[in-house]
């Protein structure tokens, strides 16, 4: 007869042989989703990566900006100079025209006395005698201020056959061109004796002939200050040729307007 001996104890937790260890610490990782773990290892290879080619990109971009800071900064002091230069002949040329108005200017206001003269003669009544012309200087101007008429005036003396032929004459006057009509007056004008003929004297019998009485006249006016260039006609017609070339030629190089 046989008899089955089963020992049940072997099968128990407490008698099941535990695996012997080795040598070395044993890492656990714990079960599951490892996606964060290799996330994070990214960033810290990655992060330093792109920091570093950033800052070789930035480097450059700086490098290239400098150099084209040092191009700008040629280019302006190129152009300054250039302006400098420009300012410079601007300065020049409204010099140069300053001057050449200026001189057109007292070019203009030239008043031919062959023409004034000849315009005089056409204007005298038959009954009006002139005896002198005088021309009166222009009146200083004050300081930074221009002359009132730099063209100054005239004086004219003689002797009319009565007043009413000195007004006469004096109104004739005011529609010269030459003159300034709203200057033109009488300063004097008195009864005289009428000068005796040169050479003429009383007569020998013994009786006196009085002459007979005549107005003494001073007439003053102030030149017409218009440009000789606005008198070209009236130039032309008391004959002043010269003068009326010289204006013509300076309008077609545009020096004096049209």
């Amino acid at each position: 007869m046989y008899s089955l001996d089963v020992n049940f104890l072997k099968d128990r937790p407490a008698f099941q042989k535990k695996p012997e260890r080795k040598g070395g610490i044993a890492l656990n990782f714990p079960a599951g989703n490892l996606i964060p773990v290799y996330v994070g290892v990214g960033l810290g290879v990655g992060l330093p990566v792109l920091l570093g080619v950033a800052w070789w990109f930035l480097q450059g971009k700086i490098v290239e900006l400098e150099g084209t800071v040092a191009q700008l900064d040629q280019e302006s002091k190129r152009l300054d100079t250039e302006i400098g230069n420009i300012t410079k002949i601007k300065a020049e040329t409204n010099g140069i025209k300053g001057e050449t108005q200026a001189l057109v200017s007292v070019f203009d206001q030239i008043r031919p006395w062959s023409a004034m003269l000849q315009d005089l003669r056409d204007r005298t009544p038959a009954a009006v005698q002139i005896e002198n012309i005088k021309q009166i200087p222009p009146v200083p101007a004050v300081v930074g201020q221009p002359p009132n008429n730099p063209a100054g005036g005239l004086e004219i003396n003689g002797l009319a056959r009565s007043f009413n032929d000195v007004n006469d004459f004096l109104l004739i006057l005011q529609q010269s061109q030459f003159l300034k009509s709203t200057e033109s007056r009488i300063l004097t004008a008195t009864l005289v004796d009428a000068p005796l003929p040169p050479g003429a004297g009383q007569p020998t019998t013994g009786v006196i002939i009085k002459p007979p009485q005549v107005v003494k006249y001073t007439i003053q006016s102030s030149m017409s200050d218009v440009p000789a260039s606005e008198l070209i006609q009236e130039l032309e017609k008391k004959g002043t040729v010269g003068l009326v070339t010289r204006i013509r030629s300076m309008q077609q190089t545009g020096v004096i307007p049209k």
